[in-house]
């Protein structure tokens, strides 16, 4: 029997991270924790790239967009969805994660949602630094591991 375990070594590492300026105040502090948990690693400075796009609905195209260039082992899509009066927030969520697990499909590279779906501010902010953590660190750690395992997987 082979078991490949978890790998976080990100030496030698190309990661893009594409993050929604929509919300900000959120996607900045996610970002912060991506890039510092890409860095924790071992992913240097140089081998990180940042993408802006709009909003969390044009965040799936610029995943594509990266994936398909070659020049990255992994992608990780930040983004903040807040719920509303109306259900514009259903429509953007499912989009968004429709849209980033089909680029990881079928380009083969590991793109990791990092796209937050929350009902109030408090709740993102709670997740981007605060009680609950920063998922943005958290999708840094799971980029780098999908990336070796299809490394290894190859």
């Amino acid at each position: 029997m082979t078991e490949i375990a978890p790998d976080s070594n990100g030496e030698g590492l190309r990661v893009c991270i594409v993050v929604a300026e929509w919300n900000a105040f959120v996607t900045h502090k996610l970002l912060e924790g991506a890039k510092s948990g890409l860095r924790e690693n071992g992913v240097q400075s140089d081998d990180i790239t940042i993408a802006w796009v709009p909003g969390s609905f044009e965040v799936p195209a610029a995943t594509r967009w990266s994936a398909e260039s070659g020049r990255f082992d992994a992608v990780i899509a930040l983004g903040t969805v807040i719920k509303g009066e109306t259900d514009h927030y259903e429509h953007i969520a499912s989009q968004a994660a429709a849209g980033i697990m089909e680029t990881s499909q079928a380009t083969g590279v590991p793109v990791v949602f990092g796209v937050l779906t929350c009902e109030t501010p408090e709740q993102a902010l709670d997740r981007a630094g605060g009680t609950q953590g920063n998922k943005g660190e958290e999708a840094a750690t799971a980029a780098i591991q999908m990336a070796r395992l299809r490394q290894r997987l190859a």
